[in-house]
């Protein structure tokens, strides 16, 4: 009903609705408390759904209904980190690396970060595992190690903890 009336609104601007992406969509969140099947949808990268969040003036936890990146992006996102291939390269150094894949990273994080950074761990721990792979392959005595991998970039971010973005904001976890 909703769908057609908007459709109808639509026509008359000249736009059209596409009855496959279009879907009304209940906000559900601390207010609004129903049971409907549409909860979430996704725009420009994020996923739109119920999440907890916190009152910070009140220190209490409540559900909203905001933003986050979205599967689609994180898969996205992924791909481009594992087509770049540099895991194999072991003639880069790690500081090349680090310039090379900044502006990328801080993009990723200014962008899909901004309302849920959280959401964006599996990225940044698919990258982290990334650069063990390089590790491991680039020096001998860390190849297969992967205990002993994770212990060299634990002090490589004891020393240099803003040398990759995501580093600097404190995603440093799971290498390998």
């Amino acid at each position: 009903m909703m769908l057609s009336v908007l459709s109808k609104r639509f026509r008359e601007c000249g736009l059209e609705l596409n009855p496959d992406k279009t879907k009304i969509v209940y906000c559900k969140d601390e207010m609004r408390k129903g049971n409907y099947s549409n909860t979430s949808f996704d725009f420009l990268g994020y996923t739109f759904k119920p999440r907890s969040c916190m009152n910070k003036n009140k220190n209490k936890m409540f559900l909203g209904f905001t933003p986050g990146v979205s599967k689609s992006a994180i898969n996205s996102m992924r791909a481009k980190t594992k087509n770049c291939n540099w895991r194999n390269c072991s003639s880069i150094s790690l500081n090349d690396l680090a310039e090379q894949y900044n502006p990328m990273l801080r993009g990723w994080i200014n962008y899909y970060g901004r309302f849920n950074r959280s959401a964006m761990y599996p990225v940044l721990r698919h990258f982290n595992n990334n650069l063990a792979a390089w590790a491991m392959k680039k020096y001998k005595h860390l190849y297969g190690r992967k205990k002993k991998t994770t212990q060299f970039f634990e002090r490589i971010i004891k020393v240099q903890p803003n040398l990759f973005a995501h580093w600097k904001i404190g995603m440093i976890g799971a290498f390998a």
